[in-house]
């Protein structure tokens, strides 16, 4: 076992004096060290239920032969940092939660490892410290919130959202959003739409590192402690016979699994970029020209919001992603034969599943689009590709001039003025990854333009990121991105721009020679984060169709058997 290297040995006494100085005995001392991360805490309601789910794993470790030694990772709340500064931090925390597991797992040289995810990062970083370190390992997602009822319809933060452009707009008051906020949430956990948690979430399953039915289970419901416990028994199984471990696992076919759940349940287009991140770590080149392939194979079945009409809680009455799976598969458009966390492929791990109920999810025969619910555009816009959710689109083309702003302030201040037309291509340039620096996420601005019934009567296209509850016409994650010269820094006011999702193409109207000579006119924009994190961030990040990622994958941590 790894854990020997902190326990055995004349010149491991003064280790194990640190062991028994945290009440731990000889026996325990003796056992696999497995290690139960979460983000318990009071940063977001999406992590309120990991304590007790985290113990009930400790739990499940110790029946199991184990010595659990639970640690805590940060969180980034994406719902609190919406709309200020505080979203640059929240992609730069997907690497600080892989570097910080890494950091743990390595020093204490674990045997094993129990993760949870709640909000949005926490599930990439997450899965993606488990694929780096690559000791055995289950991810266990803590659950998303009830949806609340306001004027006897399901609602969640996103009505929220919009809810304040319907104030705007005029078409809501003030006290009836007062009652929608008090309505919308009512309990802990992530959001409850298909938004980018339960999107993650669905992912981690379908990639085979997710604990079999942990991605719907609402996150207050007691049968959580018993689901985390077959975690912590399942890890110890996982020491015990030699794995399988996370690079065993995630495989080219487990990454374009993932990519075809989020395909067909309408999912968040962040999970893409989130999957070729986890790619990276297993060593697999995986970009978004790879996602297109397999979301542009994959029909559209799941009816969930934002696109569609259910939420999380929905889903799991039906069978949860279990349904999705099993549906996938059947109609091969899942690869069922990749391992598990269970030790057994995909297809045995589902083949129990309850058929598609017809209105959360429908058979694939009855798709409701043939193709998955996120495209990827390509064109002399974005050369590299930009994500675009289809799910729930009227209408999948859209052209008109340019409208551009410098960063999402001075579109939401313009949003907020009404003083757009309908028509226009709203541009929001220098938010990526470098640019931002760390790619802000803009529901607060697309729920604006919602929320004012404009949501389909213009675009917006940015090289910053959406979250998983926006829905219109929205094309994210441009690449590559205006800081380092995209086309995108070379649009002015009144350009035409013609979107066409079912030719998956975005193009600027401008003549080469006049493109080129707006290059030469062009020079970089000074950042004012010179110095903490986002300044280290902006110097190692790459661009969102290959991850953003910090650092080049693939790499294997010496164990370290034999030092002495």
């Amino acid at each position: 076992m790894r854990s020997r290297i902190t326990t055995d040995g004349l010149d491991r006494t003064p280790h194990r004096a640190f062991l028994r100085a945290m009440g731990l005995d000889d026996a325990a001392i003796a056992k696999p060290m497995v290690g139960v991360v979460s983000m318990k805490g009071e940063t977001t309601p999406c992590n309120m239920s990991h304590g007790w789910q985290a113990e009930a794993a400790r739990q499940g470790i110790a029946e199991a032969g184990g010595t659990p030694r639970e640690f805590t990772t940060i969180s980034a709340s994406d719902g609190l940092g919406m709309a200020h500064e505080g979203m640059k931090f929240s992609l730069v925390s997907r690497e600080v939660i892989a570097d910080s597991i890494e950091v743990v797992v390595h020093n204490h040289a674990y045997d094993g490892l129990v993760g949870f995810g709640g909000c949005d990062k926490t599930l990439p970083g997450v899965l993606m410290a488990m694929v780096r370190c690559d000791v055995p390992s289950v991810f266990v997602y803590g659950g998303s919130a009830l949806p609340g009822t306001w004027r006897g319809k399901k609602v969640s933060v996103l009505d929220a959202y919009e809810g304040v452009g319907a104030v705007m707009a005029g078409t809501m008051t003030e006290e009836e959003l007062r009652a929608l906020e008090l309505a919308c949430k009512p309990t802990v956990g992530a959001c409850a739409g298909q938004f980018t948690a339960n999107t993650m979430a669905m992912v981690a399953e379908a990639i085979g590192l997710g604990l079999p039915g942990s991605a719907t289970m609402p996150a207050v419901f007691s049968e959580r402690a018993a689901l985390s416990r077959r975690a912590g028994a399942l890890v110890m199984a996982m020491i015990a016979g030699g794995g399988p471990t996370p690079r065993q696992i995630v495989t080219r076919k487990a990454i374009e699994n993932g990519c075809a759940i989020v395909a067909a349940t309408g999912g968040s287009t962040n999970a893409a970029m989130h999957l070729c991140a986890i790619a990276n770590e297993a060593g697999i080149r995986f970009t978004m020209d790879d996602a297109a392939v397999v979301m542009q194979r994959t029909p559209l079945i799941g009816n969930l919001r934002p696109g569609g009409a259910y939420h999380a809680a929905e889903l799991h009455e039906v069978g949860g992603a279990a349904v999705v799976i099993r549906a996938l598969i059947e109609s091969g458009h899942l690869h069922g034969d990749i391992l598990t966390v269970t030790g057994r492929t995909l297809a045995e791990t589902y083949a129990d599943a309850a058929a598609p109920d017809g209105e959360v999810i429908r058979p694939v025969a009855r798709a409701i689009l043939p193709t998955g619910g996120v495209v990827v555009l390509k064109g002399n816009l974005c050369p590299d590709g930009a994500l675009l959710k289809v799910a729930g689109l009227k209408s999948q083309v859209f052209e008109g001039p340019a409208r551009v702003f410098d960063s999402e302030g001075e579109a939401v201040a313009c949003v907020a003025a009404r003083a757009y037309k309908p028509g226009e291509v709203l541009i929001v340039r220098y938010e990526g990854p470098v640019g931002g620096p760390g790619m802000q996420e803009m529901l607060g601005l697309t729920a604006l333009i919602y929320g004012q019934g404009m949501g389909e009567q213009v675009a917006l296209l940015t090289d910053g990121r959406f979250s998983g509850a926006t829905r219109g016409m929205c094309i994210g994650y441009a690449a590559p991105e205006a800081a380092v010269g995209g086309p995108l820094a070379l649009v002015r006011d009144g350009d035409v721009i013609r979107i066409d999702g079912n030719a998956g193409s975005i193009t600027l109207a401008a003549d080469a020679a006049e493109l080129e000579a707006r290059r030469a006119a062009w020079q970089p924009r000074a950042t004012p984060h010179v110095s903490g994190a986002l300044a280290k961030y902006a110097k190692l990040v790459g661009q969102a169709n290959e991850g953003a990622v910090t650092h080049q994958g693939g790499g294997r941590f010496p164990d370290g058997r034999g030092v002495r």
